[in-house]
């Protein structure tokens, strides 16, 4: 029997361990999001990188003509929207699970942002997608996600604030005020992801809308803020070690008495719990693996008339990228069968445990690779570079140890009341057998 294309690009053990879990129709969409990295992006990235003018005032305005190109094979393939589950969202979803989800997810990975781009299933539209689907009106469903699903628009999520350490929700700044049927924003974001791609055209911004609520973690509301408001001032696009990954960009952001509809405010502002950043990552670091080998094994960079693997320990380097990136792969395929069959709310523990050990992952392997690649390894003539950088800011981005070490804390009673109890039967055998403990 011959197997599933996707074992090249994964591991045989972990398909093995899923594959019950693929529908039909799972299999056949994966094994076609396989053929779609490996015959259009990967052959592609390279144009991409190209179409992006250097000019620093045209490389905003630009839409990439390949990606553009690619989204319209994808789509027909069939391969769309693959991040929306149906069991989730019955009206917008396709009907792939989180497991089958997260093992596509590493395989668009593998293709840098531009793979997930191409099938609409890039960040922070996903993000966004869900929320409306999740919380949005009816109006706001017709008006926004239609045309993001669609693949016709892009949008950014606003959160993260200048002077201010807002990985912490409740430090946020910037004001939501209700002012008749208006609704008036104030305020300073930066690393705003998408905000300075053309196609953009909402960002769904996070603020205080109720400060005096007596629960702080009630305080916070997201409004959807058309980018052609008044008062919404692009400043300038952050660089991420020299990267400005245009045209989308990281950019800083000023909210300056922008009024909008009160139909506007989201009703619900609860982000679902999503892994698929993880899920990218570890395709990422199995590119920078095969990187790494092939560069180790090209016999025309040999030194001391050695191929650079016999060199050091290179070899045990490379057994450490494979051992990590099996160990991570299970973490997430974990959380996405935790999410399926609990959804988010039941899975913290899972998605919090993998948001902080996969990136951590992932820049490891990356790094070995740079190492085998030397100089050429940290410049703009290798991708090990910029996916490095794009895999660090993650590190930032999903502050999660801390939640999951104060949720392993609250098992201490428990944990107490068992060791007690255990002790209570050991001085019961102890005692039928008239001996004394040595421990």
């Amino acid at each position: 029997m011959t197997p599933h294309p996707v074992v090249e690009l994964t591991s045989e053990a972990s398909w093995n361990l899923v594959e019950d879990r693929f529908t039909p129709y799972g299999k056949e969409t994966l094994a076609k999001l396989v053929y779609f990295l490996q015959d259009e992006v990967l052959p592609s990235m390279k144009l991409a990188h190209a179409q992006v003018p250097r000019d620093p005032i045209q490389r905003w305005k630009t839409v990439i003509p390949v990606i553009e190109e690619l989204k319209g094979k994808a789509r027909k393939l069939g391969l769309w929207n693959l991040f929306l589950s149906k069991t989730h969202y019955p009206e917008h979803g396709v009907p792939l699970t989180n497991v089958e989800y997260a093992v596509m997810a590493e395989i668009l990975g593998q293709g840098g942002h531009m793979a997930s781009e191409a099938v609409n299933c890039s960040a922070p539209d996903t993000g966004n997608m869900e929320v409306l689907a999740r919380y949005g009106s009816p109006e706001q469903q017709k008006k926004w996600l239609v045309p993001l699903l669609n693949g016709e628009i892009r949008s950014a999520f606003s959160m993260t604030e200048r002077f201010v350490s807002s990985s912490d929700a409740r430090n946020i700044k910037t004001s939501i005020k209700r002012e008749g049927n208006e609704i008036v924003i104030n305020g300073h974001k930066w690393w705003i992801s998408g905000a300075g791609d053309p196609r953009t055209k909402l960002h769904l911004v996070m603020g205080k809308s109720d400060p005096d609520n007596a629960n702080v973690y009630q305080q916070q509301s997201v409004v959807i803020v058309p980018t052609d408001t008044p008062g919404v001032k692009i400043i300038r696009p952050m660089e991420v070690f020299g990267y400005d990954d245009a045209p989308e960009g990281h950019c800083e952001v000023i909210y300056e008495n922008v009024r909008v509809p009160v139909s506007n405010l989201v009703l619900a502002t609860n982000s679902p719990g999503r892994i698929h950043h993880c899920m990218r990552s570890i395709g990422a670091a199995s590119r920078a693996l095969d990187l790494m080998i092939q560069r180790v094994t090209d016999p025309t960079r040999k030194t001391f008339d050695k191929f650079l693997y016999q060199h050091g320990t290179v070899v045990a380097e490379i057994a450490r990228s494979r051992a990590e990136i099996e160990s991570a792969r299970l973490l997430v395929l974990s959380a996405a069968l935790q999410i399926d069959k609990q959804r988010a709310k039941g899975a913290l523990k899972e998605i919090g445990i993998a948001k902080f050990v996969v990136p951590a992952m992932a820049c490891g392997v990356v790094d070995r690779a740079m190492q085998a690649y030397g100089a050429e390894g940290l410049s703009q003539d290798q991708e090990l570079a910029s996916m490095f950088a794009q895999l660090r800011t993650l590190r930032l981005a999903d502050v999660h140890i801390q939640q999951v070490g104060q949720r392993e804390l609250k098992r201490a009673p428990g944990l107490h009341k068992r060791a007690a109890e255990l002790k209570q039967k050991e001085n019961v055998v102890l005692s039928k057998a008239g001996m004394k403990a040595h421990l």
